[in-house]
């Protein structure tokens, strides 16, 4: 009989560490878990799924006024921003409680409270100490927000769900996938919309047509968009928050997100009493098989700060659990590998992508073809709707394996997971043209592009 208490100790009930309590417990690990808030983490409570939820929301009032072209008449209903609040709060609140259930089925014995690294096979929770033979890391991250003249009185991303009352002018600081995806939600949802970002365009990363595109189509929406700037100072006056700008200029707004990028969360953990390598970001510094400097200690998800999404975390976490408890009969112990990782981003439209932007693939490939389509969707010859559609494939000319694939258009994240597959089993070019379209879709520009733009 083992002298721990426990095989696995997880600390954290996000994504990653109940995937991987879940699992262990499921190959007979004993497993102990220990969460402060509720469970499901960012990606559940503060993140991902409200988000969702609130772009869902921002929609209707687009799609009423469509309607028209298609024969509807009639006025449009209001918002109700109380009920769409409590409303999402209480689906929220249903899967904290699927989480739970999940966890107690699988005879994962959870604890609620702030755990911290005592040494290498201890966690103290509430001044009781918990030992295991091994301690998986699942913190996740956390919303950083740069201090300034009057930083005070800006608001986070965890802040934006519950707003009272319901800002009718907001300004976004930020150019990443959270700054445009709010920017997004509350247009939609009315608000005035202003986004400042430092940089040339938003989302850095993304591919640069892509970058442009969407920055067109959010202005279009009536985003408005500021780029090359920043905050100087902020005040509260009786006509609401007066931003200053560093040009001089002045905004006058009722609420100030600030969506500037996220960090590791990893204070009051112990990190350095059981001697645990850190970045100098803060991330906890792992290698292939998620194992930091202390040999009995992982980490997975964000607090490792390699790809911040929830099913990277995941993915990463069984990883973890094949390593420590081997693979289910039958198959070989998984590995991660971070190339052609989809991702959306749900602005208004939705951007969806994966593989090597056109910049990315030149630079590694050398030689590539680049296939484009910019039009006008089906559904808006008739909506009265100006929103444009944008489909690109990069493909490497060596090997006509397409290694890029990039959209901005409705449902972009749907049709993209599927191209994501085909993509990761190496699909060329060829495979593409053979493939025979659904029509009349969106989806079937990925398999009728014939012509390069670009080579």
């Amino acid at each position: 009989m083992s002298d721990f208490d426990f095989d696995l100790f997880v600390i954290g009930g996000g994504s990653g560490g109940v995937r991987a309590a879940r699992m262990a417990a499921q190959r007979c690990a004993r497993v102990g878990l220990a969460e402060v808030a509720e469970m499901g983490g960012t990606c559940v409570n503060l993140g991902c799924i409200p988000k969702k939820l609130y772009s869902y929301a921002a929609h209707f009032a687009e799609n009423f006024e469509e309607s028209h072209g298609f024969g509807w008449v009639g006025e449009a209903p209001v918002l109700n921003w109380d009920t769409l609040k409590s409303n999402r709060a209480r689906e929220i609140s249903r899967l904290n409680g699927i989480y739970v259930q999940l966890l107690k089925s699988s005879g994962v014995h959870t604890v609620n409270g702030w755990a911290c690294l005592v040494d290498a096979h201890t966690v103290d929770v509430g001044g009781k100490h918990y030992t295991a033979k091994n301690i998986l890391i699942a913190t996740g991250g956390k919303p950083s927000i740069p201090e300034f003249p009057g930083s005070e009185h800006v608001i986070s991303s965890n802040e934006m769900f519950d707003l009272s009352p319901f800002p009718k002018r907001l300004l976004v600081v930020g150019g990443g996938y959270i700054a445009c995806e709010f920017a997004s939600i509350f247009n939609g949802l009315g608000s005035d919309v202003t986004q400042l970002y430092r940089g040339h365009q938003v989302l850095r990363g993304f591919d640069e047509e892509v970058r442009t595109f969407i920055a067109g189509e959010m202005v279009k929406s009536g985003v408005a968009l500021h780029l090359n700037t920043d905050v100087a100072s902020i005040e509260r006056t009786r006509e609401g928050l007066q931003v200053r700008l560093l040009d001089g200029s002045h905004i006058t707004v009722d609420s100030v997100l600030y969506a500037t990028g996220r960090v590791p969360l990893v204070e009051g953990l112990g990190l350095d009493a059981a001697g645990v390598r850190q970045a100098k970001s803060g991330a906890v510094e792992v290698n292939e098989q998620y194992q930091t400097s202390v040999p009995s200690i992982y980490a997975v998800g964000d607090v490792t700060a390699r790809v911040q999404l929830t099913p990277v975390a995941l993915a990463e976490a069984m990883v973890v659990v094949d390593v420590l408890f081997g693979p289910p009969a039958g198959k070989k112990p998984r590995g991660m590998r971070y190339d052609f990782i989809p991702t959306a981003v749900f602005t208004h439209p939705n951007i969806g992508t994966v593989g090597y932007t056109e910049e990315e693939a030149s630079e590694k490939f050398g030689k590539i073809s680049v296939y484009k389509s910019d039009f006008k969707a089906l559904k808006h010859t008739l909506s009265g709707s100006t929103e444009r559609t944008l489909m690109k494939l990069i493909v490497e000319d060596a090997t006509d394996r397409v290694v890029g694939l990039h959209m901005v258009g409705a449902d972009a994240g749907e049709i993209v997971q599927g191209f994501a597959v085909a993509m990761k089993a190496g699909a060329t070019k060829a495979v593409f043209d053979s493939t025979i379209g659904i029509h009349p879709t969106m989806a079937e520009e990925f398999v009728t592009m014939r012509e390069a733009v670009k080579r």
